[in-house]
């Protein structure tokens, strides 16, 4: 937490700000001359280094200047009274055990705040629309809607349309919870990944709630001699970005990409390219400082339970993009409780099963229906 401030912060914080005024000033003082110097000899400087002279200028603005107004904004807001609405702290940010970046950060308590403010307030009409925006059913999952896109926030009246999906979905897809795999063993669920994917044939999108599993898990997966013919991609691993990765993974219907929630929201890969969704846990929010705030502010252990049904609300509907299509979502935590289990369609069957009878129902599911 940004405040209260430790020992000596303020202190320091202060040292920084004087230092920070000997790199600002000499900043400015460049820039006038810079300045002055297209003026005065506007008859008389060539096209490149009239140039020359305007990047260098507009660098010294950018990179000694407006960098250094943030830090000193930062600083001196350090030990001071939040304003209402928001929450500040600090992180440091690792990747495989290596500080990359320090940061001092402050956020919307409710995000929906000024989204109302700045975008629905002054506008004539707004449309809102996803198949993923209620957590529930009836007239209480649709105030939860309102709350969540900022709606309760203005007082004109809120029109509602629920429109029924197409798809037959307790007879296009499965839903396993595996009951006899212990999800802190990298092991066990790296070898539960490799049986999917054979089982499937590829198609698989792999989900992962950490960085660091995934790449364990996708360092076993590259060595296991099973899985030689089959394109395994990994987000956080493969230096490709993530629409590229989804793209190939489009491309060929065998081929399997790991990922974290990048790779979970809002994709379309319909068809035979995704007939499996695994996840390797419970989606549930991460605990931060933010998350901390936000669970205080939106109903505690009941938030929890809303993120975490549609996180899996949007895995499972990457399933079926089409009439064709078929898919199985195994889910690998034995710890998933009943209670998030309606984050599925009314009718569809989730049964909680042993790894290898997920494995045999899914691979006779998908073969009987051609993927």
């Amino acid at each position: 937490d940004a405040v209260p401030t430790v020992d000596g912060m303020a202190g320091a914080a202060l040292e920084l700000l004087d230092a920070l005024k000997e790199i600002e000033r000499p900043a400015r003082v460049l820039i006038g001359h810079l300045e002055r110097q297209l003026d005065d000899e506007a008859d008389d400087l060539d096209t490149a280094t009239r140039q020359r002279i305007e990047a260098a200028a507009r660098s010294l603005e950018r990179r000694g200047v407006l960098q250094v107004g943030a830090w000193r904004d930062m600083l001196t807001s350090l030990g001071r009274e939040i304003p209402e609405g928001f929450v500040d702290w600090m992180s440091v940010e690792r990747i495989r055990g290596r500080d990359f970046d320090i940061g001092l950060h402050r956020n919307w308590v409710d995000p929906t705040q000024p989204f109302a403010e700045t975008v629905i307030a002054p506008s004539d009409g707004t449309l809102i629309t996803s198949a993923t925006l209620r957590d529930g059913h009836g007239d209480d999952a649709w105030a939860r809607a309102r709350l969540r896109t900022g709606l309760d926030k203005v007082g004109d009246e809120t029109v509602t349309l629920d429109v029924a999906s197409p798809f037959d979905y307790p007879s296009q897809t499965r839903v396993f919870v595996t009951s006899d795999v212990d999800r802190n063993d990298t092991g066990q669920v790296a070898a539960a990944y490799r049986e999917l994917i054979l089982a499937a044939g590829g198609g698989v999108l792999g989900l992962f709630t950490s960085i660091a599993r995934l790449r364990n898990v996708h360092a076993r997966l590259v060595e296991a001699s099973e899985l030689n013919d089959v394109t395994l991609l990994a987000q956080h691993v493969d230096p490709l970005d993530i629409g590229t990765l989804i793209d190939i993974f489009r491309s060929d219907e065998d081929s399997c990409l790991l990922g974290t929630d990048a790779a979970r929201d809002g994709i379309d890969v319909p068809g035979r390219s995704l007939r499996m969704v695994i996840y390797d846990r419970v989606p549930w929010p991460r605990p931060t400082i933010l998350h901390r705030e936000r669970k205080k502010a939106f109903g505690g252990s009941r938030y929890d339970d809303s993120i975490t049904r549609l996180r899996l609300k949007q895995a499972y509907g990457r399933l079926i993009r089409q009439a064709a299509d078929r898919g199985v979502l195994v889910m690998l935590d034995r710890a998933m409780p009943s209670r998030l289990l309606d984050a599925f369609p009314a009718g569809v069957d989730v049964r909680r099963v042993g790894l290898a009878h997920a494995i045999s129902e899914s691979a006779a599911f998908l073969d009987q229906t051609g993927g």
